[in-house]
This record gives C-alpha cells, sequence and structure tokens, in this order.
C-alpha cells in the first residue's frame, strides 16, 4: 500500500488511522466529512490502564531497556564468540551476570527475556522475575516465532506466532512477564514488496492486540534492515511506509496507542552505501519520520541498533534529544549494550565483577543520551567497532 497521512478521529480518542480508508465511494458517492462522523470502540480489556501505567514506567526519564531475548541459536554464537559452549547452563550463567548488576535498575526500565530466561532461576535459587522485580527492572518476553519466507514476494520474510499466541501471553503474564516483543523485518534490497510491507503491518497489529488483551504491552518492531547501499532518502521512504501502514492496521485492531511501545530502526543509509551519516543527519531524518507517522499519545520510542557499533548507537541516541520530543525517545539495545560485557566476561567466574562494570558502562552512557547529555570523550576503540551483519538473524 501507499504511505499515508494521519488524521486523529475524534478529540477524545487515541486512534489515528490513514486518510485512504476513507477514501471510498459508498452508492456512487464520496463519504462526507460532515455527513458521517467516524468512531472506532478502544478496547483492551480489564487491562487498559495497567498498560498504560507499565508503558509509562518503562518509558521513563534516563532510562530504556536491554534486550536479551535472543534465541538460544543466537545467543549460542555469542558464547562461542568467547570459546562457551551452546549449554543451559552456561546461557543461565550469562543471563544472571546481566540481571544481577548491581544498581541496572538506575539505568534500565525493563528486560526483554527469552521464554527460557523467564522460567529460570539464579545459582542460590531466586527467580529471574523476582530478581528483576527487586531492581525496579520490568520482565518483557519475546513472543514471536521467528522469521520464515513470504510465499509470492521478492525472496522476503513474514514473522509466524500468531497461532496459540493468547495462551502463551497470558501464561507469561501469570509468570511475571508485563511487556512483549515481536520482530518483523523489512528489507529494502528486496524492494519492500506492497505484500511484505502489509503482512509485516497485519500481523503486528494483530499481535499487538492480542497481547493487550491478555496484560502484556506490545513492544512494536518493524525492523528496517540496515542492509543495503541505499541512501539515507531511500531508508526515510520507506521508513514512513512501514509505519504508515502499520498504524492504520494498529487503529482497525483497536489496539490501545497509549498501552504500546515502538522499537523501530533509526534512519539511516545502508550498511553499504559510500557515505556514513552523521548523528546529527541520522537525528533530523528520523525525528521527520517520528513526526510524520507517530501519534504523541504513544508514550515510548525505545529504538534498535541493528548493528551499529555501541558509540554510533549512543551518539545518535543523544542527537535526538537534544529538543523536547512528543514521546520519550530512549533505546532497546541487545548487540550494543553487551558486546563490552561479552568481551570482558570471556565465560570466567573472576571475570563476572569487570564485565557488570562494563555493563553499567554502556547502560549509563544510554541514559544520557535518553536525557540528551551523553558525550563520547574517553570511549574505546572496542565501543566504536561497528557489529553489523549482512543477512542477521535474530
Amino acid at each position: 500500500m501507499a504511505s499515508m497521512s494521519f488524521v486523529k478521529l475524534n478529540a477524545s480518542s487515541s486512534q489515528w488511522i490513514g486518510q485512504q480508508s476513507f477514501n471510498q465511494k459508498n452508492n456512487g458517492s464520496l463519504f462526507s466529512r460532515s455527513a458521517r462522523r467516524v468512531s472506532m470502540p478502544i478496547r483492551a480489556g480489564s487491562y487498559t490502564d495497567e498498560l498504560v501505567q507499565t508503558a509509562k514506567t518503562i518509558a521513563s526519564p534516563g532510562r530504556g531497556i536491554l534486550a536479551i531475548d535472543e534465541s538460544s541459536a543466537t545467543v549460542g554464537k555469542r558464547l562461542a564468540s568467547i570459546g562457551l559452549d551452546n549449554t543451559e547452563p552456561n546461557r543461565q550463567a550469562y543471563r544472571q551476570l546481566l540481571l544481577t548488576t548491581p544498581g541496572l535498575g538506575e539505568y534500565i526500565s525493563g528486560s526483554i527475556l527469552f521464554e527460557e530466561t523467564l522460567y529460570q532461576s539464579t545459582t542460590d535459587g531466586k527467580s529471574f522475575v523476582d530478581v528483576m522485580r527487586e531492581a525496579k527492572i520490568m520482565p518483557g518476553i519475546k513472543v514471536d516465532k521467528g522469521l520464515v519466507p513470504l510465499p509470492g514476494s521478492n525472496n522476503e520474510s513474514w514473522c509466524q506466532g500468531l497461532d496459540g499466541l493468547a495462551s502463551r501471553c497470558a501464561e507469561y503474564y501469570k509468570q511475571g512477564a508485563r511487556f512483549a516483543k515481536w520482530r518483523t523485518v523489512v528489507s529494502i534490497p528486496c524492494g519492500p514488496s506492497a505484500l511484505a510491507v502489509k503482512e509485516a503491518a497485519w500481523g503486528l497489529a494483530r499481535y499487538a492486540a492480542i497481547a493487550q488483551d491478555n496484560g502484556l504491552v506490545p513492544i512494536v518492531e518493524p525492523e528496517i534492515l540496515l542492509d543495503g547501499d541505499h541512501p539515507i532518502e531511500r531508508s526515510l521512504e520507506v521508513a514512513e511506509q512501514v509505519w504508515a501502514e502499520v498504524f492504520y492496521y494498529l487503529a482497525q485492531n483497536n489496539v490501545v496507542f497509549e498501552g504500546i511501545l515502538l522499537k523501530p530502526s533509526m534512519v539511516t543509509p545502508g550498511a553499504e552505501h559510500k557515505n556514513k551519516a552523521s548523528p546529527v543527519t541520522v537525528a533530523k531524518n528520523t525525528l521527520t519520520m517520528l513526526r510524520r507517522r507517530v501519534p504523541p499519545s504513544v508514550p515510548g520510542i525505545m529504538f534498535l541498533s541493528g548493528g551499529q557499533s555501541e558509540v554510533e548507537a549512543t551518539l545518535n541516541l543523544n542527537a535526538m534529544n537534544q529538543s523536547p520530543n512528543p514521546w520519550h525517545v530512549s533505546f532497546s539495545y541487545a548487540r550494543a549494550l553487551q558486546n563490552s560485557v561479552l568481551k570482558a566476561w570471556q565465560g570466567r567466574p573472576e571475570n563476572i565483577e569487570a564485565a557488570q562494570k562494563a555493563l553499567l558502562i554502556r547502560a549509563k552512557a544510554n541514559s544520557l543520551a535518553q536525557l540528551g547529555r551523553y558525550s563520547a570523550a574517553g570511549e574505546n576503540e572496542e565501543a566504536k567497532k561497528g557489529m553489523f551483519v549482512k543477512g542477521y538473524t535474530y
């Protein structure tokens, strides 16, 4: 579908919808604004107030999200990089290191977990959920079932996992999760095709409605991959198209906008483009896209890092917070928070304190960036190395 502009349906509603849906003929005549007033219900069941409060808590000043929801296969690759086998005890040890970091809750408001981690405990027998609650960190959960080829597309993907999602969300809520994440992707080198964009948007909207109906704040994440040699102008064009479609279907599915969080890609040139954009340029293009597409009722924009270096992701976030925004503009980083941690840890018990210190350094840097107060002075060269992987799978 083509990119659409948005109009508010009425003064009291948080629902926005693409104008395109109203430009249809009815018995040979166009809908008249004066003849019809459109009213759409907003539904999230008995959880509405809780959803709004959860979203506000996560989108609190100076804090963001630590994403540790990598699949067992993906976290296995990270463990392998420091010489560890991909076993359940090693995965548990690594995530315990992260979640038990003293003082982490000062900078981290929520952490996205893989299902295995949601049900795990520390070696002392305390559940990770209780560890997080004591640290004032909201437990979240990855609920999608991964990407598979999309038939009829230009070698693109779609995200599976809607079957059984309601029952899974209900069980995750009982276990202590209070927000969820569903990641789908859009590839610029592959088009993107109208089919792929529509499938991504519809899947995200259905997931968001189901998550809210079961008490979980949905993080809406259509990741626009960095792959490609396209300029930043093309990234902006595609981002506007994708988010227009996403909000159109969110509205159609009666999703409460005050009870969601977004996890967009920053608007950057393709990773293989000859010119790298400055933080000021990235911020300008990203905020342009958000202002054109995202209603101010959405409480938080939690950016993904998408293969940027640790420092680059932090500098770009800082540039976006140099003036007030309608939403909390923050981070939901995985690699851009964990890369230094893994290298400091090396799988050795005697390095746990050093690894936790490395996590706090990155978390504090991004906290300062959320407040617009970050400086890259003193950052080491390792933190400046890019982490882009062509064809990256999560």
